[in-house]
């Protein structure tokens, strides 16, 4: 609630309004909206939460969320997101993308992530090369699957 505030989010938009109550029962959506209604808030702060609820310790080489998103860019805006509404949580939260180095990124999942925001390249990079298994997600993201 805090970092909302901080954030200046005072009002939930329709999308969130019709998302957050599912995705907080733990059931699959599929959102639609224009860009700018609050898509990224509408799945991330429900999922903060089930962190923050359900705090345990990801286990080496996993991510307790996985994001797949297309493009670096929507990506890095993603994580962002998650690290700005998720800032008072302790979720921790990192980013797999192609384009760059895999070190940093192999480091960052190498003791556990509750938060993996990646690219689906990137993502096949890491399983295919036994950085990263898949075994343990407890809540998978889609986003612009279209």
């Amino acid at each position: 609630t805090r970092a909302l505030a901080e954030e200046k989010y005072a009002t939930p938009t329709p999308i969130q309004i019709q998302t957050i109550p599912v995705v907080m029962s733990r059931r699959d959506v599929i959102g639609i909206a224009q860009t700018g209604t609050g898509k990224t808030a509408a799945f991330a702060v429900p999922i903060l939460h089930h962190l923050f609820t359900n705090k345990r310790r990801p286990a080496r080489k996993t991510c307790r969320v996985l994001v797949l998103s297309p493009t670096r860019e929507l990506s890095g805006q993603i994580l962002d997101s998650f690290r700005a509404y998720g800032r008072h949580v302790g979720a921790s939260a990192a980013l797999a993308i192609g384009g760059v180095s895999m070190g940093a990124q192999v480091r960052a999942v190498q003791n556990g992530v509750d938060v993996l925001v990646a690219t689906p390249g990137r993502l096949l990079d890491l399983v295919t090369s036994n950085a990263l298994r898949l075994g343990e997600i407890e809540v998978l993201v889609l986003d612009e699957a279209d």
